[in-house]
């Protein structure tokens, strides 16, 4: 999954704040002038969306097709939760005044300090204004987004890891319904004022998910590998194991690794860099550089598979760096499925397509959810 690797804006997309211009992948390549994505272009993305250096490809080596969410969101839990066949008609709650008082109070009995911000934030900014507060003080940074999430950031050498994993585990089961965010994030970091950056060493509290495809794959005794933060996504529901990353590299790395040694199962990737470091940091040419990098990759993932074997590209919600803000935006996704199968789909309403297609692979004949 290339965490918001939007192909255009959804019809609906001024329901959520977003421009009908919004497009992730074809902004990017223009902003820069032109991207280099021999692979991609050859295996059909230029085919989904305009995007300059990336031409349509007469015959794409690939299966490919825009996604069309179908749920009521536009967040990292909604869309993948949808790939897995789990339809979210009532959005999670957001917070665009920062959270009630009566939440601030049960959070700040759980950590013995009232907490700072308490205010929608571009996660680096945030603590680069709190952070000198926060480290002078010990109280927790607590912020949002527009997207369902209850924040927590801390320094490192102030509160330990594990308190602040505690911290948020609590939290986790202090937000119940209709506070029922769907993530609660931890947020450690490191550095002086002024220069101030997130570890590695995030963790994901998702809300538990509904039966879905990593259950029914849990049934059928069909191992789940996952890659970065998709255990979290899912609460750990149907994953057998499961390896946290550094950056999109170490995910690639860890993802050839185990398909190399996997004889039968799913492996399930989430690429978080496109989002956290260059989506909602809107940095245009950071996100292009790692399209780029990737690419460089796509050919070292294709002498991995074995005959019958399908790997996908897909996407879970849009975070368009050259729109306004720094929020996600509500945009078609990506579909570009490596097999026997090739040609053009359109446009296919419900990005629960990778999991009714990891299903007739894995298990034919049987449904996704």
């Amino acid at each position: 999954m290339l965490d918001s690797g939007g192909v255009g804006a959804l019809p609906d997309a001024g329901l959520y704040g977003d421009q009908a211009s919004a497009n992730t992948l074809g902004n990017t390549a223009r902003r820069v002038g032109g991207i280099a994505l021999p692979n991609f272009a050859r295996l059909g993305l230029g085919n989904l969306t305009p995007m300059e250096g990336v031409l349509p490809a007469a015959s794409p080596a690939a299966y490919v097709a825009r996604l069309a969410e179908t749920s009521k969101g536009k967040d990292t839990i909604t869309g993948h939760w949808e790939m897995a066949g789990i339809h979210t008609e009532v959005p999670f709650p957001t917070y665009p005044d920062g959270f009630p008082e009566e939440i601030v109070r049960e959070f700040t009995a759980i950590c013995g300090l009232a907490p700072l911000g308490n205010v929608p934030a571009s996660g680096t900014e945030i603590i680069e204004r709190l952070g000198p507060e926060h480290v002078a003080t010990g109280r927790p940074i607590l912020y949002t987004s527009a997207d369902s999430v209850f924040q927590v950031a801390a320094h490192e050498d102030v509160v330990p890891l594990e308190t602040l994993y505690s911290w948020c585990s609590r939290a986790r089961e202090m937000l119940l319904p209709p506070n029922a965010v769907n993530r609660v994030i931890a947020r450690p970091f490191l550095g002086k004022p002024g220069s101030f950056g997130r570890t590695p060493n995030r963790r994901d509290y998702a809300i538990a998910p509904p039966v879905n495809l990593l259950d029914r794959l849990a049934e059928r005794d069909i191992p789940v590998h996952a890659v970065g933060k998709i255990c979290d996504i899912f609460s750990g529901r149907g994953v057998s194991t499961s390896v946290r990353v550094v950056d999109n590299e170490d995910a690639m790395g860890r993802t050839l690794d185990i398909l190399r040694d996997l004889e039968f199962g799913f492996l399930f990737v989430n690429l978080n860099d496109f989002d956290t470091k260059f989506g909602h940091r809107r940095d245009v040419r950071g996100y292009a550089a790692a399209l780029e990098r990737l690419d460089r990759r796509i050919p070292e993932l294709e002498a991995a598979l074995r005959p019958g074997d399908l790997a996908i590209f897909s996407a879970d919600h849009g975070c368009d760096p050259t729109a306004p803000g720094t929020d996600h935006t509500r945009e078609y996704v990506p579909y570009i499925e490596v097999g026997e199968r090739r040609g053009e789909g359109g446009i296919v309403a419900g990005l629960d397509l990778v999991g009714r297609r990891v299903s007739e692979t894995l298990f034919p004949g049987a449904p996704a959810a």
